[in-house]
């Protein structure tokens, strides 16, 4: 079996990662035995439809056929995500799975994929992120099921380093914040690093070979008493340089990705990049009024819900808030569609008699006052065309 060890942000069931998911199983056996680990979100009551979004997406968009269970001895690979990574702690530690976990990465055998909540725990130790940011628990940390220390890192791992969901409130290093980080750092045991892990970006280290690749949109941050490096999206290195970042020196082995493509994959556009993009076209169009171009940046809007569908976690621009956004502009588009059929109705009443007074001077010989009358019905929208059989008109964009 190939030895993989992927470790993702966030994004782990969304589009931007599809093909982190596809280079990863690509050296799979045929029939290869693949589970998902439900742990971390098990004590939802929607754990059944998260189970299945994912499931469906590793089976239309990666093209892997999913078991949802509990064991993984012998699994060729294996992947966990959301949820709560305490609540993953107690399962994994008194199934046996955190010694599992910890075996296969030590053979450097199978694929093994941590995301968001998951790769919280792979450090030597875990951020307790439910506890801290959604009850209020004072700062601390948990002991992680380290899956680093067989590859000679001494280090906690933070996804979402670069969440910005806050607003007005620092919500980076997975809802931290740079206050409570920089506390919980000084409790670390002495040479503990920090491996902090954008959204929608993949840390993937081949065990067999020891390189190490930064794929997805973000970067990787190596902190360590304050100091930190960070390893761009497209960066390689191999696990000697990364140990050496880690201990606080140059990692040396780093290469600069390469340069970008002229247009971005449109796999790399978040849900919420889509959302206000969308949102900006729409506008534009009702502005204009051009009612066919808002009702394609409607219908391109639910193309992306279609897309996005399979995201168990949906953080920031989520599927429902594309959801109502796509109701809000459907009323938006109706509403610009009455007015317009208003105005039209209302310039008719108007163009009649302007067009009757236009006749009227040019029969008069004031051709000059005729022109002048029909300038100004172009410079208000309406466009006159003599014809042999009368005038016609009709509105200018």
């Amino acid at each position: 079996m190939p030895g993989l060890l992927v470790l993702m942000g966030s994004g782990e069931t969304s589009p931007t990662m599809v093909e982190v998911h596809r280079a990863a199983t690509r050296a799979l056996r045929p029939g290869a035995r693949a589970v998902l680990l439900d742990t971390p979100y098990a004590f939802q009551e929607n754990r059944a439809d998260i189970s299945a979004r994912a499931c469906r997406y590793f089976s239309h968009s990666v093209g892997l056929r999913v078991e949802v269970g509990t064991g993984i001895a012998g699994a060729d690979w294996v992947f966990s995500g959301p949820g709560s990574p305490t609540y993953a702690l107690d399962r994994w530690a008194e199934s046996g799975v955190a010694g599992d976990l910890r075996a296969r990465v030590r053979a450097r055998q199978g694929v093994t994929v941590l995301a968001s909540a998951a790769a919280c725990t792979a450090g030597l130790a875990t951020v307790p992120v439910y506890e801290i940011y959604k009850v209020g628990a004072e700062p601390r940390w948990r002991e992680g099921i380290d899956l680093l220390e067989p590859l000679g890192l001494q280090a906690v791992l933070i996804p979402h380093f670069d969440n910005a969901e806050g607003g007005t409130h620092d919500t980076r290093y997975c809802y931290l914040g740079e206050r409570r980080l920089s506390r919980m750092e000084r409790e670390l045991p002495e040479g503990t690093a920090v491996l902090g892990i954008d959204e929608h970006t993949a840390l993937v280290i081949d065990l067999e070979s020891e390189s190490v690749q930064v794929a997805g949109r973000g970067g990787v941050t190596v902190r360590r008493a304050g100091a930190s490096a960070v390893l761009p999206a497209g960066a390689r290195t191999d696990l000697a340089g990364l140990r050496r970042l880690a201990e606080g020196g140059a990692g040396g082995a780093a290469v600069p990705p390469p340069a970008a493509p002229p247009e971005a994959p449109a796999a790399e556009v978040t849900l919420e990049e889509t959302i206000r993009a969308s949102e900006e076209r729409f506008g534009a169009a009702v502005a204009e009024p051009d009612l066919v171009a808002a009702a394609q940046a409607v219908l391109d809007l639910e193309a992306e819900l279609v897309k996005w569908a399979a995201d168990t976690e949906e953080d920031a621009g989520g599927v429902e808030q594309a959801r109502e956004l796509m109701r809000l502009l459907i009323a938006r588009l109706g509403e610009t569609a009455a007015a317009a059929g208003a105005r039209s109705a209302a310039l008719r009443r108007l163009v009649g008699p302007l067009l009757a007074l236009r006749t009227a001077l040019r029969q008069q010989g004031r051709y000059d006052v005729a022109d002048a009358l029909r300038a100004a019905m172009q410079a208000g929208g309406v466009q006159v065309e003599d014809t042999p059989d009368g005038p016609r008109w009709s509105l200018t964009s």
